[in-house]
C-alpha cells in the first residue's frame, strides 16, 4: 500500500502539473518469452542482444528506461522494462522498435500498465523521485522493485478530507519507519484500470514484507478493493537479462 496517494480534483488545490515542471509519465511493460527463443543459435542469441541492448541505450537518451527481470518468479513474464518518459507517443515508438528486432519476434507483452506522476496531497514532501528525473548524478537503481497496481474504493473517496487525512497520517507513519525503502507512486486515473501504479524499491525482500504487513493493519486497508498482482522484479542489465533466457 502506498504511503501517500490521492486522487486530484475535489480536494483542497491539487495540484494540476507535476512539479518536474513538464508531464510525466511511467510505463511497467512486462514481456514473456516464446520458447521458441532457446532453439535459436548461440550466435543469433548474441547479436540479438546487442541489437536489443542498443536499441534500449538510444532510447535512454530520449527517456529513462529501466531493466528488470522476472525469471523464476512470474508464470506469465521473464522481464520488465520500467520507462519513464515526457510523451505516450515516445513510449509507442520504443515499443514499435522492440517488436522489430530479433527478439522482439519471440516476446509478446503480457502486462502494461501506465499512469503519471504528480504531488500527493496528503504528503508535504513534494520532492520528486529519482526514477523520475532524468538528470544525472541522482540515487542508483536498487536490487529490487516491487510493481503493483492499486486502487480504492469509492467511498474511500466521498469521505471528507480531514478524516482521510488523519488516516493516511498515520499510514505515512508506518512507511517512515521503513527509511530504506523508497516509494514511487504514480497516478492511473484516466490512464488506466487502476487507481494508482506503486513501485517499491527495496535492497531487502523481508525488509518490505515487514512493511506491508503493518500497513495492512491500518485503518486505509478497509478501503482498499485491490492490491495485486504483486511483482517482484530483480534489476539487471539487458544482456544479462536475455543471456538469462536460455
Amino acid at each position: 500500500m502506498s504511503s501517500s496517494e490521492e486522487v486530484p480534483g475535489r480536494i483542497r488545490s491539487a495540484p494540476t502539473v507535476s512539479a518536474t515542471g513538464t508531464d510525466t509519465y511511467l510505463n511497467f511493460s512486462f514481456y514473456k518469452v516464446d520458447s521458441k527463443w532457446r532453439w535459436l543459435n548461440e550466435i543469433g542469441k548474441e547479436e540479438a542482444s546487442k541489437e536489443f541492448s542498443n536499441l534500449l541505450e538510444v532510447a535512454n537518451t530520449k527517456m529513462k528506461v529501466r531493466t528488470y527481470s522476472t525469471l523464476g518468479l512470474r508464470d506469465d513474464s521473464e522481464f520488465m522494462l520500467w520507462i519513464v518518459s515526457n510523451s505516450v507517443e515516445k513510449m509507442q515508438v520504443l515499443a514499435s522498435k522492440i517488436y522489430l528486432t530479433v527478439l522482439g519476434k519471440y516476446i509478446e507483452s503480457s502486462k502494461i500498465y501506465l499512469s503519471s506522476y504528480r504531488p500527493s496531497v496528503y504528503s508535504k514532501n513534494k520532492t520528486v523521485p529519482s526514477s523520475m528525473i532524468d538528470e544525472k548524478n541522482k540515487d542508483e537503481p536498487m536490487k529490487y522493485v516491487v510493481v503493483y497496481p492499486f486502487i480504492k474504493s469509492r467511498e474511500w473517496y466521498l469521505l471528507p478530507f480531514e478524516e482521510r487525512m488523519k488516516m493516511m497520517e498515520e499510514h505515512i507513519t508506518i512507511g517512515r519507519r521503513f527509511p530504506k525503502i523508497r516509494l514511487n507512486t504514480s497516478y492511473s486515473f484516466g490512464l488506466g484500470d487502476q487507481d494508482f501504479m506503486l513501485a517499491f524499491e527495496t535492497e531487502d525482500l523481508m525488509y518490505f514484507q515487514d512493511l506491508i504487513v503493518q500497513l495492512r493493519e491500518t485503518r486505509v486497508s478497509k478501503y482498499v478493493v485491490k492490491d495485486t498482482p504483486m511483482i517482484v522484479c530483480v534489476y539487471k542489465g539487458v544482456e544479462e537479462i536475455i543471456k538469462s533466457l536460455g
